[in-house]
């Protein structure tokens, strides 16, 4: 089974270019970081849809155990760190992909 992870942020005012290249080179370091990784893609949302989230992950990993080792992995933790003082609003969800 492969356990798909999707986290969404809402940046809060006057959050920066300069943080938001810091939280994409933190979460960029993560899939070498991170063996539990299967992939891993984030970005900025494209603007196309109002009232959209400002950025997105998306994480696949093997299962429950993998994506509570990514969860937990020190480097994972270290960007969190710096994600959630910009956070207006998150949203997360995991769910099993169809074999």
């Amino acid at each position: 089974m492969t356990l798909r992870h999707i986290a969404l942020f809402r940046w809060k005012d006057g959050v920066t270019d300069a943080r938001l290249a810091e939280v994409e080179r933190l979460l960029g370091a993560l899939p070498d970081a991170v063996p539990q990784l299967r992939s891993y893609t984030f970005g900025r949302d494209a603007g196309i849809s109002e009232g959209a989230f400002d950025f997105a992950v998306v994480a696949d990993v093997d299962d429950e155990d993998g994506f509570i080792a990514y969860r937990d992995h020190p480097d994972h933790q270290a960007a969190l760190a710096v994600i959630r003082p910009l956070l207006a609003d998150r949203a997360a969800l995991q769910y099993p992909l169809p074999e």
